[in-house]
């Protein structure tokens, strides 16, 4: 895709278990992407939905969000085989559409349940 990208690989509990980061990619991206991963393994969904379960109250929302760890944009993907949730993987360094991407093609490596790109995000 042409952009340096760090993805991190988070156990159910959100240990990490993989992580690897592209040279000349964005210092942020490791804790982000570690955050993404570490939020879809918490809450077993991928983050933008985890944003739009929360977005419609202000206090839920801004108090997760406070939260350390707590990534709710997209690129944090769960892990899930043969429908069971075994943890997430998160990406950044791209654009979120580019994340999502990236996340997927790790979910395809190793045969997980993909999910939808986005075509287009709000931010």
């Amino acid at each position: 895709m042409g952009c340096p990208v760090v993805a991190a690989v988070v156990g159910i509990r959100g240990d990490l278990i993989a992580f690897v980061r592209a040279n000349c990619s964005p210092p942020p991206s490791a804790k982000i992407a570690q955050d993404k991963a570490y939020s879809a393994a918490s809450f077993q969904i991928p983050t933008p939905d985890f944003y739009a379960a929360v977005s419609s109250n202000p206090a839920l929302r801004d108090g997760i969000a406070g939260q350390p760890g707590i990534a709710m944009f997209a690129g944090g993907l769960p892990i899930e085989i043969n429908g069971e949730c075994v943890g997430a993987i998160g990406v950044s360094g791209g654009s979120e559409k580019q994340d999502v991407e990236c996340a997927n093609a790790g979910l395809a490596a190793i045969d997980a349940r993909q999910f939808n790109t986005p075509t287009e995000l709000q931010i």
